[in-house]
């Protein structure tokens, strides 16, 4: 997962890599920003399915399902080699425990509080990442902008679960260091082989805790199949609509279309899962969704 700025890095890496050509054909004659918004669209009904895989495996379970198809299908597309240098494994590794930390921290939240909130509350860590080190003063104003929305957010309803809260926060702290590794990975390796064995690594990481959280369950063929479409919904169908995107609009545009990913959220948390937000909640969204797209339309062409 290459970073965009705030450069939207997924849940799931494997979004940033496209390894079957046969895409570009498909979807050659949509406009790129459709593209870009069917992934959004995409990425967000794989987290409802998820959810309601939760009674059944539970949160853990969920993310264990996802991260082995997810890993099974990039091991059977790249084929990578494991010889590497001792300094590249250790990216490697480092990249999928993170990977894996922040997918089991998400969809713990999501087990807690409505699919718009926490992807808004993860969104923070991408965000501060683009704004890190920045001098430019209307980044000040986005990031205070973001926190009153954060503000927001938390009073819109006293009955959110402080839990969930801090896992949320705890996913977006995970995907900003995500976005720092990732950049290291894509150094340390070629394609999609680091992608695929960090993914690999990542599914390691989850399934011992999806196991326990799932017991037999797991296997039941109506779960796999459910966990399957989670992978390809959240994975397969967006990275492959996302590249052919990067290739007819600049990554900063790119990176503003994926700034509506929170409304997004709250919108298919509406209509798949019945999920209504307060008003406030609402603009609190939209604070993050500004703040985002601010700051990636400002950020440095060649970030």
């Amino acid at each position: 997962m290459a970073t965009r700025n705030i450069d939207r890095i997924d849940r799931d890496p494997s979004r940033r890599f496209s390894p079957t050509a046969p895409a570009g054909r498909t979807f050659g004659a949509i406009p790129p920003t459709a593209l870009v918004l069917l992934g959004i669209v995409s990425v967000q009904v794989g987290s409802a399915l998820a959810k309601h895989l939760f009674d059944a495996v539970g949160s853990f379970g969920t993310v264990a399902l996802r991260l082995f198809f997810a890993a099974a299908v990039l091991l059977l597309v790249w084929r990578p080699s494991p010889r590497m240098s001792r300094r590249t494994w250790t990216v490697v590794l480092g990249y999928g425990v993170i990977l894996g930390s922040m997918n089991l921290c998400f969809y713990l939240a999501l087990s807690r509080i409505p699919l718009g909130i926490a992807v808004t509350i993860e969104f923070l860590g991408p965000l501060a990442v683009a704004l890190a080190g920045s001098r430019r003063w209307p980044d000040a104003l986005w990031a205070v902008l973001a926190a009153g929305g954060v503000v927001l957010l938390t009073e819109g309803r006293g009955e959110l679960d402080p839990v969930g809260l801090l896992f949320g926060l705890a996913a977006g702290t995970c995907w900003g260091l995500y976005i720092l590794i990732g950049a290291a990975l894509g150094r340390h390796t070629a394609e999609g082989e680091g992608l695929a064995l960090g993914m690999a690594v990542a599914a390691l990481v989850a399934v011992p805790f999806g196991v326990v959280d799932g017991g037999t369950s797991l296997i039941q063929p109506w779960v796999l199949i459910a966990g399957l479409g989670v992978a390809l919904l959240s994975s397969v169908i967006p990275y492959s609509l996302d590249l052919e995107a990067l290739r007819k609009v600049p990554p900063h545009v790119f990176g503003i279309l994926m700034s509506l990913e929170p409304a997004m959220a709250a919108l298919i948390g509406l209509v798949v899962l019945h999920e209504s937000l307060h008003w406030s909640q609402w603009i609190a969204v939209l604070c993050v969704v500004a703040a985002s797209a601010g700051a990636t339309r400002g950020s440095r062409p060649d970030a």
